[in-house]
Formats: structure tokens, C-alpha cells, sequence
């Protein structure tokens, strides 16, 4: 029951996310700084797929991903529709790996250490969904304030 739940957020957010890329008129405004703000739009989308795919992907569903965090925040300049296609990816992921676990897998410790903790998979999973509502904040912000 907690994981119909938590999908159905996961992809309500990713959703979400990809439209407030797919908002942005310009794609130079997705890579703008402003202020204190030290992470764009574009490398918070790079950064929430790459975290997605390798935690839920790599990790619970054994995809195979590799993922590269500094090229997550060093990337610049990429086009909108790629950085929606990693979203869309990341979405595709999370729906595909947390349709196939059971309750019982929920309650099984994550495969990984996280946050140099070892935490049940259900826990890990909802700070996921966290990080995600967290980004997707912000890029909203980013959007309104340009």
C-alpha cells in the first residue's frame, strides 16, 4: 500500500519537474545563476535524473547505470529536450522498479550504504522523494523569479 502511494507521487513530481523545464521560453535561462542560487535549473533536472536512475535504477533495479554526479553540476548548455529525455528516463526507471517490489522488499535494508547509514529501502525511498520535491522546488522558484 505505501509504495502505490509513494509512486504515485514519484511520478506526479517527475511530471511536474519536466513541465517546469518544458516552461522556460528560452534555453539559455535554464543554466542562469541568480543571487545566492548556486545550482540552475538545468543541472538540478541532470542531477534529479542521475540520482534517480542510480538509486532507484542502478540500485534497486539493477539497470546497469553509471552514474557521473560532477558531470551532473558540470554540464552546462544542454538542450531542453535532452534534459527532458533524463527525466523522462528517470521516470520510466522509478515507475518500472518500484512497480516490481513487494512489501517485503520495502522492509529489506537498501542494497547500499546511505549516507554512511544502513537504512531499510522504504526509508531511502521516501528521502528520495524528498530530494525530488526539494529540486523541483527550487527550479519552480528559479522559473517565477526570472
Amino acid at each position: 500500500m505505501n509504495l502505490e502511494f509513494l509512486l504515485a507521487h514519484f511520478e506526479k513530481d517527475i511530471n511536474k519537474m519536466m513541465e517546469e523545464i518544458s516552461l522556460y521560453k528560452s534555453e539559455s535561462d535554464l543554466w542562469i545563476l541568480k543571487g545566492e542560487i548556486k545550482n540552475s535549473p538545468g543541472a538540478l533536472a541532470l542531477h534529479i535524473a542521475g540520482n534517480l536512475k542510480h538509486f532507484i535504477g542502478a540500485q534497486l533495479g539493477k539497470t546497469g547505470y553509471v552514474r557521473e554526479r560532477d558531470k551532473e553540476f558540470s554540464d552546462r548548455n544542454v538542450s531542453k529536450e535532452n534534459l527532458l529525455k533524463g527525466l523522462n528516463e528517470a521516470l520510466e526507471v522509478v515507475s518500472t522498479t518500484l512497480a516490481k517490489l513487494s512489501d517485503q522488499d520495502l522492509r529489506k535494508d537498501f542494497p547500499i550504504p546511505f549516507l554512511e547509514k544502513t537504512r531499510p529501502t522504504i526509508e531511502i525511498l521516501f528521502i528520495l522523494y524528498g530530494h525530488l520535491n526539494y529540486h523541483l522546488g527550487q527550479v519552480n522558484y528559479h522559473r517565477r523569479l526570472l
